[in-house]
């Protein structure tokens, strides 16, 4: 009996939103799945707006009119991203309403959403010398966090833990 051939598809090239409120971690386990992934990392917070980064380091939380062309902005980062492979970028990515518009610049993204509590974030956002998210808009971040819904393609991580263990998590999820 002649074997089987069966085609070889390539999988779509990995476009992942690492996601969450200030200080859960998202630079750095965002470039840790980027080197895992072998893709490039870029960090949402240089996507911003000098407006927006402006606002933020005064202690003002941006407001969704601040928000959409930043938004936008990552998606279509996404979207060129994946003729050259794919990418992971780091954005808070708050509300459903966020991902989706995101998603509708670059329709393949998937969100590893990085879950501490309120408490750990402000821990971590207060030993922290050199961001301008100051520590007192992490109440605010909270507040408007959406978890990712069941619908929504992608994966809740504990990011307590160790990096190593989180990127391990993700790619078990996402790959």
């Amino acid at each position: 009996m002649a074997p089987t051939h069966h085609p070889v598809v390539a999988a779509a090239p990995p476009l992942i939103v690492v996601m969450g409120p200030s200080a859960t971690g998202k630079s750095t386990v965002g470039a840790a799945l980027a080197a895992a992934l072998g893709v490039p990392f870029i960090d949402g917070d240089d996507l911003h707006p000098a407006e927006n980064v402006a606002k933020m380091a005064a202690g003002v939380p941006l407001e969704d009119a601040d928000r959409w062309p930043w938004l936008d902005r990552v998606g279509r980062t996404l979207d060129d991203a994946a003729a050259g492979g794919g990418a992971v970028v780091a954005c808070s990515a708050l509300k459903r309403a966020y991902r989706d518009r995101i998603r509708a610049a670059a329709p393949g993204a998937r969100c590893v959403e990085l879950a501490i509590s309120e408490e750990e974030a402000l821990r971590r956002s207060s030993a922290r010398a050199s961001h301008f998210m100051p520590p007192a808009l992490v109440a605010s971040q909270f507040a408007t966090l959406e978890p990712l819904a069941p619908d929504e393609p992608g994966v809740r991580v504990d990011a307590t833990q160790p990096v190593a263990r989180i990127v391990e998590s993700a790619l078990a999820s996402l790959v």
